[in-house]
């Protein structure tokens, strides 16, 4: 079921229930919640996780130094991508604090996942990621509408011009072409951070997990394969990586309401009328990492992903009742929507062959 073609922008309006009465409403939902246990932690499906993550990453190496100097070695690095982006789902887990019951402790494991495994700054994450849980999809404080090569609102498309103006009026037909690029960009703007001149924590931490990670990566793919090969096989892993990761996030917001920058709305409908579940079940939140639980995953984001799947059902049930639009949809049409949405809104941009003066006379 998917209600997001009828969801229309998002307005300063008033529920109409009430905010106050969701506001009560999501306090009791909450407590159903909590009595329910599904804030427990789920140590046993981490412990198997992050085992099941470490073996296919001990199997990858493994295939790598066995395989030597062949063009199969692309099939290993496909394999490495798909295998980081797992890592990363798990450090985003645990930067939710989903994994351990101790903050400090999660904030370890997710450190070390991202800058050790996946090389990317978790100081730069937890600080982009914070702040689009604390306001998904507003204009002007969600960093994951901002624009970035793709345009997400139309005044952003209506600002570029030459090249940039040209891919964005194709951008959703572009969208997944340019993702074979975002694994360079999430590594490049996420140690970039690292040497701003503000405070960041656990920079040298991060800097040397960072370092030692790519100094074995880049030294045993240089040492064991051709050069071809090699810039080949790095080229293959970050593609697959920009690729996986991006497919996996898209669909979790873009295409849903907007919020202008001067509404306000309670925290319940806030989450979930800009959220969009991706049906599947299991197999889906294996795929995605628990990403398939959107709306859930925003209203009680230290939820271990196993519990995921029954707290859709309460929600789900609770939103009926409220009559707040609850949006779930496949996979393949989620893709279908943010493809059509980000072509609606590349639209705006200016053509760099039209010229201002006839446009003005065709007017006239």
């Amino acid at each position: 079921m998917s209600h997001t073609e009828s969801l229309g922008a998002i307005r300063a309006t008033k529920p109409r229930t009430g905010s106050a009465d969701i506001t009560r409403s999501y306090t009791a939902l909450s407590r159903v919640v909590r009595e329910s246990g599904l804030l427990n932690r789920t140590r046993w499906f981490y412990l198997a996780l992050v085992s099941g993550l470490v073996l296919a990453l001990g199997g990858a190496i493994t295939g790598f130094i066995l395989l030597g100097d062949s063009w199969f070695q692309l099939l290993m690095a496909g394999a490495l991508g798909l295998i980081f982006t797992q890592f990363a789902f798990l450090a985003h887990e645990a930067s939710h604090r989903q994994v351990l019951e101790s903050g400090p402790a999660n904030d370890r494991v997710g450190r070390i996942l991202a800058a050790g495994v996946v090389g990317i700054s978790y100081s730069w994450w937890m600080t982009k990621h914070t702040r689009h849980h604390a306001n998904p999809n507003k204009l002007g404080r969600d960093p994951d509408i901002e624009f970035d090569t793709i345009s997400f609102t139309e005044a952003d498309a209506g600002r570029q011009r030459g090249l940039i103006a040209l891919i964005t009026r194709k951008q959703g037909y572009l969208f997944f072409p340019l993702l074979t690029l975002e694994g360079v960009n999430l590594h490049f703007r996420s140690i970039r951070t690292l040497f701003d001149r503000g405070p960041v924590k656990g920079r040298w931490i991060e800097l040397s997990l960072i370092a030692a990670r790519f100094a074995v990566y880049f030294g045993a793919i240089f040492w064991v394969l051709p050069l071809g090969m090699a810039f080949a096989f790095i080229g293959v892993q970050l593609a697959v990586f920009g690729v996986y990761m991006g497919a996996s996030f898209a669909p979790n917001h873009k295409g849903m309401p907007l919020i202008p920058a001067d509404a306000k709305l309670d925290f319940f409908s806030k989450q979930v009328l800009t959220s969009r579940n991706v049906s599947g079940g299991w197999w889906a939140s294996a795929l995605l990492g628990g990403l398939n639980y959107q709306v859930e995953h925003h209203l009680f984001p230290n939820m271990p992903r196993p519990h995921l799947a029954k707290a859709r059902e309460i929600v789900r049930e609770h939103c009926q009742t409220l009559g707040v639009p609850y949006t779930e949809t496949t996979l393949m049409r989620s893709y279908g929507i943010v493809i059509q949405y980000l072509n609606r809104v590349g639209l705006a941009a200016r053509d760099p062959f039209d010229c201002p003066m006839v446009n003005r006379f065709r007017r006239v």
